[in-house]
């Protein structure tokens, strides 16, 4: 069975950084959705979710994101997502067409920095 991977959140810049190590999966999708969600104050705008050191993501994990995203968004917050081009899961979430609902970039600096998409 695959442990749940490991978070760590921090504020930086007005907004929340979690970062995700390790493997997402069915076996492990509820609690870290769970996880990343308690990690995220309600008076911050912008998640953003660093997944640089994830090695393995399936379609629970991508499901996860699409439901995050949309609560954030009822919330009138943000969920931006890290992604390496070197990552290994770069290629399912560009399978998934992930990033015509989030916003994606390839590093921490970028996500933390640029402005909000308008919409």
């Amino acid at each position: 069975m695959t442990e749940l991977a490991e978070i760590e959140s921090e504020r930086v810049e007005g907004a929340c950084l979690v970062r995700v190590r390790g493997e997402i999966d069915m076996t492990n999708a509820s609690s870290l959705s769970t996880a990343i969600e308690n990690a995220m104050p309600n008076g911050v705008p912008t998640l953003v979710l660093d997944l640089s050191d994830t090695t393995y993501l399936d379609s629970s994990g991508v499901a996860l994101l699409l439901r995050l995203a949309e609560r954030l968004r009822s919330r009138r917050q943000e969920l931006r997502l890290v992604v390496p081009l070197s990552s290994p899961i770069k290629g399912v979430l560009d399978l998934s067409g992930i990033a015509g609902a989030v916003r994606v970039e390839s590093g921490t600096r970028e996500a933390l920095t640029n402005p909000p998409q308008p919409g």
